[in-house]
């Protein structure tokens, strides 16, 4: 694809992630629409353009929740088949804040990863399409919640690929609010002293979190300089740029591992929303009419 073809079909790609998001949030009369305003084209580069995934032979059904694993359980199995079987030059990517899942499902149907019958499934019993995802869940290999677990164990899994000779990346999607987390320090300090250059993390700085503004609940800026002290290669990006957001990862890198900040707009695309402000960490619709409201805004989509 010549550069301008590839950054229209990511744009295109973030439209229907945002419309898919929308029209299943009027379906189960909530969701978690503001994140997916402001990580569409984050995930859509992504997937479309910068990771060297494993393919995938057909757009997978999600399978029944497995059981919690054990060593009876046989059946078990993660969601990391979505992203393909990866070789040791094929990349593998880990979602941090788990509450981006059902974006994270709607980037898997529109690059044909995932069969789109698959939402039907959402959130059911037995299911193993979940709203809050879990390392059974499409596209992830690993439990992660928003408590910071997830780059200590991505960083693990990078420093494991080194010691197997992979050149293959490990991809990581944060959230800023993750930054509020000792955890998340702890990680970047070791991932940084043991020169995890295969590593790299995209951060959703789209400034929110579940009890409003990210600054009035603890303040995590400036978040550039901080992430530099501790070792990283670190790129602040327009975060619904396509070509900006592709760039950090092109570049050569120095032996550091990366971080890439996208500045978002959590209303992005659907600016009704923002007569939620400061609350948009859930949508739910308090009257029929406000349902409406967004239906028709979905139609606009």
């Amino acid at each position: 694809m010549t550069e301008s073809n590839w950054a229209n079909q990511v744009r295109l790609a973030a439209r229907h992630i945002r419309r898919r998001v929308l029209e299943h949030t009027l379906k189960h009369n909530g969701g978690y629409m503001s994140q997916a305003c402001s990580s569409a084209e984050i995930f859509a580069t992504l997937y479309l353009k910068v990771m060297n995934l494993a393919p995938v032979d057909r757009p997978l059904r999600p399978k029944p929740f497995p059981g919690v694993p054990s060593r009876g359980n046989r059946a078990y199995f993660t969601g990391a088949e979505f992203n393909g079987r990866p070789l040791a030059h094929q990349d593998r990517f880990f979602l941090s804040p788990a509450h981006y899942a059902l974006v994270l499902y709607a980037v898997l149907i529109e690059t044909g990863r995932m069969d789109p019958c698959g939402l039907d499934d959402f959130n059911r019993d037995g299911s193993s399409v979940e709203m809050i995802g879990a390392e059974h869940s499409p596209g992830m290999e690993v439990t992660a919640g928003s408590l910071g677990q997830c780059l200590s164990q991505a960083a693990g899994i990078a420093l494991g690929r080194r010691l197997k000779g992979d050149s293959g990346r490990t991809w990581v999607f944060m959230s800023d609010g993750e930054f509020q987390i000792g955890q998340t320090w702890e990680a970047l300090q070791a991932a940084s002293f043991h020169r995890l250059d295969r590593l790299a993390i995209y951060v959703d700085v789209n400034r929110q979190q579940c009890d409003g503004l990210v600054t009035n609940v603890m303040a995590v800026e400036p978040l550039q300089d901080r992430l530099q002290a501790f070792g990283w290669r670190v790129e602040r990006v327009a975060g619904h740029n396509p070509k900006a957001l592709a760039a950090p990862a092109a570049r050569q890198g120095d032996g550091r591992p990366l971080a890439v900040l996208c500045d978002t707009d959590p209303c992005r695309g659907l600016s009704l929303l923002s007569q939620n402000v400061p609350k948009l960490h859930y949508l739910r619709f308090k009257t029929p009419d406000e349902r409406r409201t967004y239906r028709r805004a979905l139609e606009r989509l």
